[in-house]
């Protein structure tokens, strides 16, 4: 039974140009437009529509039809603790050997939050749940596309900090539980076109 998932991320908020842990700040203007434009070359054919429970994805969801998204625990954004809504560079300034821990170790939760592995602990777990055949979407946060498709392969945790996730950019598993195929896409071509299923 194979099952064909596709994570979106969000479109850009102020926390996502800013490079700030996120905060739930709504999306930009700029960004809703852009989300909106993609929404006109997709042919969207899911079965199951989800989404991280911030308020950019599920803006993002809504800003490309998928009205239906419903919010997942499961596929929010990394608990960043005291870190929430500042920027790396200041944390890095007042925290610089927390941040250090943090980027290399994936077990390290410095903040106080929750660490890189069990953020994909989590995700992998919401990944791998048995579920019939078929075609689901979700809009989802970037470290959560990071670190789904890091469980999906199957790579050391560490591999998190090597994957760059644009906004709109979606990604496709397809499989089954522990065992997906990776395939990459662009926003344009969106779910369940001729061109994102070729």
């Amino acid at each position: 039974m194979t099952v064909r998932i596709t994570l979106v991320a969000p479109a850009v908020n102020a926390a996502l140009r800013e490079a700030r842990f996120d905060d739930d700040g709504p999306l930009e203007e700029a960004g809703r437009a852009h989300a909106s434009s993609v929404r006109r070359s997709w042919g969207v054919r899911e079965e199951a529509v989800f989404s991280s429970p911030s308020a950019r994805c599920r803006e993002t969801a809504l800003a490309l039809g998928l009205e239906t998204a419903e919010p997942l625990a499961a596929l929010a954004g990394c608990a960043m603790g005291r870190w929430r809504g500042r920027s790396l560079a200041e944390v890095a300034d007042e925290e610089g050997e927390s941040v250090a821990a943090w980027l290399s170790d994936p077990g390290a939760a410095p903040h106080g939050g929750e660490s890189l592995r069990a953020l994909r602990e989590r995700v992998g777990g919401w990944l791998d749940t048995p579920r019939p055949a078929g075609r689901l979407l979700a809009v989802a946060e970037p470290d959560v596309v990071r670190a789904a498709v890091v469980h999906a392969l199957g790579t050391d945790d560490r591999t998190f900090w090597r994957l760059d996730v644009r906004p709109l950019a979606a990604v496709h598993l397809t499989g089954r539980s522990g065992r997906w195929n990776l395939r990459l896409g662009e926003p344009s071509a969106g779910p369940g076109t001729a061109e994102a299923d070729a």
